[in-house]
């Protein structure tokens, strides 16, 4: 009523006055529709160096999918991702000068048009749903797809040979048989349902069906002579019809499940990544900091281990946003190159060998002093001679060592290689006086290395040393004459085991930590005693079977680590996470009954969130996570002692808080596998931006990745914000 008697009311002011008053109320009523409409963008606030705005789609914000900024005016290819809030909102922080593409990417959606743009503005973007089913399901991680693979029933084991079911007789178990695929051989090396894996390559040929497809693909590259092994050791038959079925089914329109988009804690999530290495090498993993001291190296370049591929360290400094090399080398020529030969042209690389490494380096570690300690080869296998007079060698000779020790000093810029007398495969740091580095990959001996004898004198020979694996099975609490392993329980003895270790984690009381592969596999903790070569005894914990040699729930773990509190953290091939707490436990930790299928009541068992394989009626899910990795003193936000999965399939990583996962996908680009992962704090003071995971590309086929062949490995850091707007 008042603005109708301002309007209409006094005609004698004039009609101009009148006009005037109506253009007034008309804008007005307009620029509050247009800050109403725009209410989401002014709430987001940018800074210099960020972006920010509002994703939208067809019917309103779009929530919980990734905005991707990428640019290639750095040094090296640099990129960041953001997850938009309830009101599809989003903000880019503190991104280089630079020209960026920006766009969208999220499950029910094809990527929206790339926007070129420099940080500091607003930058409203539209989504852009897919047009069909099929196109929403190529952004859909590998593992949805690999669970559409029909496993097969468990009534076709144990098999019965190639002249039977096509499984061999030595497969006992469903359990037993995806205990290979999914650790023993084909994921433990690359994911199964990235595009790379589940479609064929026109270049691989020409053939009659999937089954010769997938067996000419099997021959491929320098992995081929591998892969084709894997196969023959559970049943070629079998594993060829299996996986030509998922290929058929998937490309007659057979589709996975729709994952569901990030919530919660997981849209507070940053990733910035880099370039690094190149396209022919790739990597085991990477190293920033002191495990035990996670400021150590604040700032400062990362680490990576390039498996059997090349003989280099690659080096990323993520300030400055520069890759280099450390070049590696062998004390003895005569150290054979590990990569094999081409079996057959790869449908990227045809039959060049792209790989010629003599180190083989596996697993980096840095010390309080930021030095870089791997494990790599120095020389042939063959032990010298000079060893058999050492400590250990007299309790316990060894004829073979196939990868040993190297560090490199960064102030020096030297690296020298270090000969071991027991074989090394990961390697980490116990927290004691010594700074004494233990390793795994030692078949029938756990071996160490004292770092602070080496540092002082340079003899190698005298700072190491190694044990057998002896159970207390008399229960006396000392190491005895022991029986052998292929020899049953003496009461009156000890026994040993023939159980190596696969991962090693020292934990803050003393004992070291470790996985042992296979079905069912297990878990190990040694005591090392007064003098490890004599007085150390190891506990074995295997994975519970049931009378039929079925697994309880889970089975196979890879690697492993270890809390605070002395809980052990295990990743399992049936798609699990399990924890084993020893204090749970009802049962005696040694004596007659303790070799293995003891103990149970110290397991926990967490499915990982992926669906589960077709066939497949057991707890778990299609997930195998190649590692586990405890963040212990909070270096990315969650909490100290947070166990963290690799999450291969998920391409992801899987972070356990409160029994609940926090997924921390990497949407770009598509295929994110990795072996490790590593926490650094920066600045303790900085709150979510002086913290950080890293991580790298992982997979021997990077070419499998999204970019195809050209694409290289990359590293990952992944930061948590106290929500999605902070910057």
């Amino acid at each position: 009523m008042k603005y109708a008697s301002i309007l209409f009311g006094n005609w004698k002011e004039g009609i101009f006055k009148n006009l005037l008053y109506l253009f007034i109320f008309t804008s007005l009523v307009a620029l509050n529709a247009c800050n109403s409409s725009n209410s989401g963008t002014k709430a987001v606030q940018v800074g210099e160096g960020d972006l920010g705005g509002v994703v939208t789609g067809p019917n309103g914000p779009e929530a919980g999918v990734w905005v991707i900024a990428e640019t290639h005016d750095l040094p090296t290819r640099f990129a960041k991702i953001v997850v938009t809030d309830e009101k599809g909102r989003y903000v880019i922080p503190g991104l280089p000068k630079a020209n960026y593409s920006v766009w969208v990417r999220g499950y029910g959606l094809i990527d929206s048009p790339k926007q070129q743009v420099k940080p500091g503005r607003n930058l409203d973007l539209t989504a852009v749903v897919a047009p069909t089913p099929q196109a929403a399901a190529e952004y859909y991680p590998a593992g949805y797809w690999f669970s559409l693979l029909h496993v097969p029933d468990k009534s076709k084991f144990p098999g019965t040979g190639p002249d039977g079911n096509g499984i061999l007789s030595n497969v006992k178990t469903q359990a037993n048989f995806l205990s290979s695929i999914k650790s023993g051989t084909c994921l433990a090396c690359h994911q199964l349902g990235s595009k790379g894996t589940r479609e064929f390559q026109k270049s691989l040929g020409t053939f009659n069906n999937s089954v010769e497809a997938w067996e000419r693909r099997l021959r491929s590259g320098q992995a081929g002579p591998i892969m084709t092994s894997a196969i023959h050791q559970i049943g070629k038959e079998e594993v060829l019809r299996m996986f030509a079925d998922w290929t058929d089914r998937m490309k007659a329109g057979e589709l996975p499940p729709t994952p569901p988009r990030p919530a919660g804690i997981e849209r507070n999530v940053v990733i910035t990544q880099w370039d690094w290495a190149d396209p022919k090498a790739y990597l085991h993993d990477l190293v920033s900091t002191d495990r035990r001291n996670p400021t150590v190296n604040a700032n400062g370049p990362l680490y990576g281990a390039l498996e059997a591929s090349a003989d280099y360290l690659p080096v990323l400094d993520p300030i400055t946003h520069t890759t280099s090399r450390i070049p590696l080398t062998v004390r003895d020529p005569k150290t054979p190159v590990i990569s094999g030969e081409v079996l057959e042209a790869s449908p990227y690389w045809g039959t060049e060998a792209i790989w010629n490494s003599k180190t083989n380096v596996h697993n980096p570690m840095l010390d309080a002093e930021g030095n870089v300690w791997i494990t790599a080869a120095v020389r042939p296998p063959d032990n010298p001679d000079d060893f058999k007079d050492h400590p250990s060698a007299k309790l316990f000779p060894l004829k073979r060592a196939s990868r040993h020790l190297g560090v490199y000093n960064p102030k020096t810029k030297k690296y020298t290689p270090i000969s071991t007398n027991f074989s090394t495969h990961h390697l980490m740091f116990a927290e004691d006086s010594k700074n004494t580095l233990w390793t795994s990959g030692g078949g029938e001996v756990i071996g160490w290395f004292d770092t602070k004898k080496y540092q002082e004198t340079g003899d190698e020979k005298a700072s190491q040393g190694w044990t057998a694996l002896i159970l207390d099975t008399n229960g006396n609490g000392k190491r005895d004459a022991y029986v052998e392993p292929d020899q049953p329980v003496d009461p009156k003895k000890d026994k040993r085991i023939a159980k190596g270790l696969y991962s090693v984690a020292p934990a803050p009381d003393g004992s070291v930590w470790g996985s042992t592969l296979g079905y069912p596999g297990g878990i190990i903790r040694l005591n090392p005693g007064s003098n490890p070569p004599e007085t150390a005894l190891v506990e074995y914990y295997e994975l519970p079977l049931d009378d039929k040699g079925e697994p309880i729930e889970g089975f196979s773990p890879r690697g492993m680590d270890i809390d605070r509190n002395g809980v052990a953290w295990v990743a399992l091939a049936s798609g699990h996470l399990a924890s084993f707490d020893r204090r749970k436990s009802k049962d005696p930790l040694n004596g007659p009954k303790a070799t293995g299928q003891h103990a149970r009541d110290g397991w926990t068992f967490y499915p990982e969130p992926l669906p589960q394989l077709k066939g497949v009626n057991y707890k778990g899910s299609a997930e195998s996570s190649y590692y586990t990795w405890v963040d212990q003193f909070n270096t990315f936000g969650l909490g100290e002692n947070i166990p963290i999965n690799t999450g291969n399939e998920s391409e992801a990583l899987l972070a356990l808080k409160e029994g609940k996962w926090v997924k921390l996908r990497v949407p770009y680009p598509l295929g994110f596998y990795t072996k490790w992962l590593d926490g650094r704090i920066d600045d303790p003071k900085g709150g979510w931006k002086g913290r950080g995971l890293w991580a790298t590309i992982s997979t021997r086929a990077p070419f499998h990745m999204e970019g195809g062949k050209g694409t290289t490995s990359k590293v990952f850091k992944f930061q948590l914000r106290p929500d999605p707007l902070a910057k």
